[in-house]
């Protein structure tokens, strides 16, 4: 690379399904290279598989870098000098470049069918060889109609030499080369040939993608030496992996579409920390970081070599600690998703519950469960239904005991002013007579007549979420129940 050279990295999906967390990692480091040098990030679909595009992908793909914050400066969107983000908008660059070779007599038309190659395949298997299509290159070439897959012929059949930022030195011999199509039969170009001509005419300087590439290589600096084109830096990922270490994460072990992340109820934020640490090791102690702070410690250079693995125990904790900094307001707006149709983000009820619902879960979905039939703050939706004997505490059940501690309490809970009706100030007036007449005997039926639940916030906290009206009403009910 010059030394003035402009960075530019590029993103490239093909628009086959849902978007994984190994194609965002991608994309995220491409990003971060780019913005932390001030350079170009593309976002190119390489959508010459046809047969395998799913409709809606691209908009999919474009959804999903955008809920991470992740921008391109081109794409599918934004055309850039070069033209069009979408390889199916940019067939005659590869047509141009597909007929140079042509010329210099290195590409030619296949001229076997599928049988004829299966046969080729059984022959080398049978001879316990490599089964290389070099060896059945046709002694007369025809010219090419466009009807028939194009091959490139490798020029020459030598041992590769490249440099990976991340792997080091790498090589590669001679069975690793063979004859490729680089344009198919219905006139759409493959990935070994689309790529190249792109990056090169998008003047991409690093190409950021898996370990699966390494092997093709030699192929495309093969193709790069005749074309006659510098070849970028090459920067190979380490894989995700599965939470056993096991093997690479994928889509057939459960990865998820990253949407449905945001589905659940997860911050843009806590993933990108997650993916970012994957892979990447920032050289200090140093978990939590913003976007801008990625940005700005990103080094290629601290791209490990050993894969990591995506644990969601992991993004629960980083959500939480994301969830634990949002604004009042900020959270209301997440949570609105997920309340349960009776309760607004505008009513007193909520955002007098914002504090404990925010130290309850660890992603926005878990709002559900809270307020659901059995969760814990079903309670603020009406007055709970229970058998009067709930209301006895249960090392000493006495129907009486309940009952004089609930109208001793009814008198005190009254005296608090509706001003003060917090927790704290609940608390303060309840618990010298809690001690006097023993905690379990006073707060064990005051939480019952409150939730009608035996597990639940303190009976304090539940007092001051309710409103002093709704406690004495329910506290009132308790009594009527006993008596």
């Amino acid at each position: 690379m010059e030394k003035d050279q402009k960075i530019v990295t590029r993103f490239a999906p093909s628009p086959t399904g849902f978007m994984h967390i190994g194609g965002v990692r991608t994309a995220l480091f491409a990003y971060l290279l780019a913005r932390k040098n001030k350079g170009t990030f593309l976002l190119r679909i390489e959508d010459t598989d046809k047969d395998r595009e799913v409709k809606g992908s691209i908009q999919h793909i474009q959804d999903a870098l955008s809920w991470l914050g992740i921008t391109w400066d081109y794409g599918p969107d934004k055309p850039g000098p070069f033209g069009s983000c979408i390889q199916s908008e940019r067939l005659a660059s590869y047509h141009e470049y597909a007929l140079k070779l042509i010329e210099k007599g290195l590409a030619y038309p296949d001229p076997y069918t599928p049988a004829e190659v299966e046969k080729f395949r059984e022959d080398a298997k049978s001879a316990k060889e490599p089964f290389l299509y070099r060896k059945h290159r046709p002694a007369v070439i025809e010219k090419w109609d466009g009807k028939k897959p194009l091959r490139f012929k490798i020029p020459e059949i030598k041992r590769y030499h490249w440099h990976d930022v991340v792997r080091g030195d790498l090589e590669a011999g001679e069975d690793a080369l063979d004859d490729f199509i680089i344009i198919k039969s219905d006139g759409f170009p493959t990935y070994n040939f689309a790529h190249i001509i792109d990056d090169l005419n998008m003047s991409v300087t690093h190409i950021l993608r898996a370990d699966e590439f390494i092997s093709s290589t030699p192929r495309f600096l093969s193709l790069y030496e005749a074309l006659k084109i510098k070849p970028p830096i090459f920067v190979t990922l380490p894989p995700i992996l599965r939470e056993d270490h096991t093997k690479k994460l994928g889509k057939r072990d459960g990865a998820k579409d990253v949407l449905e992340y945001r589905a659940e109820g997860y911050l843009p934020e806590a993933m990108l920390n997650v993916l970012a640490l994957i892979g990447w090791n920032p050289g200090t102690t140093k978990e939590l970081f913003t976007k801008e702070e990625l940005i700005n410690d990103f080094e290629i250079e601290k791209i490990q070599k050993s894969g990591g693995s995506f644990d969601e125990m992991k993004l629960d904790w980083f959500n939480h600690q994301y969830i634990s900094k949002l604004s009042d307001e900020a959270f209301a707006d997440h949570a609105s998703t997920f309340l349960p149709e009776w309760m607004s983000t505008n009513s007193p009820v909520f955002r007098n519950s914002i504090t404990l619902i925010r130290e309850k879960i660890t992603r926005f979905s878990d709002i559900t469960k809270l307020f659901n039939k059995d969760g814990e703050l079903a309670f603020l939706k009406e007055m709970p239904e229970y058998e009067p004997t709930m209301l006895l505490w249960k090392k000493e059940p006495s129907a009486k005991t309940s009952l004089n501690s609930l109208e001793g309490s009814l008198e005190i809970v009254t005296s608090v002013p509706d001003n003060t009706f917090t927790p704290d100030a609940i608390k303060v007036a309840l618990w010298s007579y809690a001690e006097t007449n023993g905690k379990g005997n006073v707060l064990w039926p005051l939480r019952v007549a409150l939730t009608g639940q035996e597990k639940s916030p303190d009976p304090f906290v539940c007092a001051s979420l309710l409103g002093k009206e709704e406690t004495l009403k329910r506290m009132k009910n308790a009594i009527s129940k006993l008596s």
